[in-house]
């Protein structure tokens, strides 16, 4: 049977509020009294129950985290930080992925209000969602981070998607490009919205066309990518680069060129966004747009803390946009003019 603190109330020769203060550190202790009880605890093996500590403390000290692809790297660094600053205060981490699939984002969000977590962070939604509205209008403690609503309710902490999109446009432009393709993705995220939104705006400062043949706006698939990235250089009219919606789908678009014996960046230049740890890689030197991913996502777990122990201080949604950040490295480089 599982002990309580009841059995080591009695072992130890005291109460079970006194077993109750010298395990909440209460500092009003007999040095002698706190021994014991330590000296009990010990003997019996005695464990806490959180659960039934949190649920009487109206807390569990528990936070969800909904993930898009826990593959991606961008999601799995950033969830690395989430998890290690959130244990070094005291909370657990409930990681849920979602694929990018509504059907699994309620699902997820349903279960971890099942777990009784105190809030959620999310990173991957779609721009209209109603259960996360819901949420927001409940006031339940949520932060989204790398993702937004089009909602002047939620709380977000993300990079400035736009600029940084129209950063490395403007970049390759500069280099000489005039075919760049763009490796974007659904529509239906806030991000590839404003990131779109860059890559045409760079264009048409520039007084370049845009063309739809080199935009790719499926799904979230590196073979997809690299089948997109294949069948465009292999048309007659090709482009000479590829702005890559995330650092992932630039490493399937660099694999696809590599395998077409084309040189990079001599012969293609490819940039990236997000700027995951292998990006920086020597042998890989991937030039990308840095959303400093450590910083949002440590940002994201401070103001959702903040939302959890001051839930009637909030007086206006919390949207922080970080500034993004050109990296250039070795896969971009000047036009060929073979």
């Amino acid at each position: 049977m599982r002990v309580s603190a009841y059995d080591v109330a009695k072992k130890a020769g005291v109460s079970q509020s006194t077993v109750s203060r010298v395990l909440n550190n209460y500092p009003f202790i007999k040095e002698g009294t706190r021994k014991k009880v330590l000296a009990a605890i010990e003997e019996l093996g005695f464990t806490r129950d959180e659960i039934a500590r949190g649920l009487a403390q109206k807390r569990t000290n528990t936070i969800g985290l909904i993930v898009g692809d826990i593959v991606n790297p961008f999601f799995a660094e950033s969830t690395g930080v989430i998890m290690k600053k959130a244990s070094e205060i005291g909370y657990d981490v409930v990681i849920c992925n979602t694929n990018h699939q509504d059907r699994l984002l309620e699902k997820s969000i349903q279960t971890l209000i099942g777990k009784r977590v105190d809030g959620m962070i999310i990173a991957s939604t779609n721009k209209e969602n109603k259960q996360l509205e819901e949420l927001y209008l409940s006031k339940f403690p949520v932060v989204l981070y790398n993702a937004a609503l089009d909602s002047d309710n939620a709380n977000y902490v993300i990079v400035d998607n736009e600029k940084g999109a129209y950063l490395a446009t403007e970049h390759l432009i500069k280099l000489g490009h005039r075919k760049i393709a763009f490796i974007a993705g659904p529509s239906i995220f806030y991000s590839m919205v404003q990131r779109m939104n860059g890559y045409k705006r760079a264009l048409q400062s520039f007084n370049l066309p845009y063309d739809e043949r080199f935009v790719y706006q499926d799904e979230f698939s590196y073979e997809k990518v690299f089948e997109f990235t294949t069948n465009t250089l292999l048309q007659g009219d090709r482009p000479t680069s590829f702005f890559a919606i995330s650092d992932q789908t630039a490493l399937a678009a660099l694999d696809a060129v590599t395998k077409l014996n084309l040189r990079v960046p001599e012969d293609i230049s490819i940039i990236g966004f997000d700027d995951i740890n292998v990006a920086s890689n020597h042998y890989i030197g991937l030039t990308t747009i840095a959303q400093h991913k450590e910083k949002m996502a440590a940002l994201a777990l401070e103001k959702l803390i903040g939302l959890i122990q001051n839930e009637d201080e909030q007086s206006a949604p919390i949207q922080i946009v970080l500034e993004p950040e050109l990296m250039i490295r070795k896969t971009t480089g000047p036009v060929s003019n073979s």
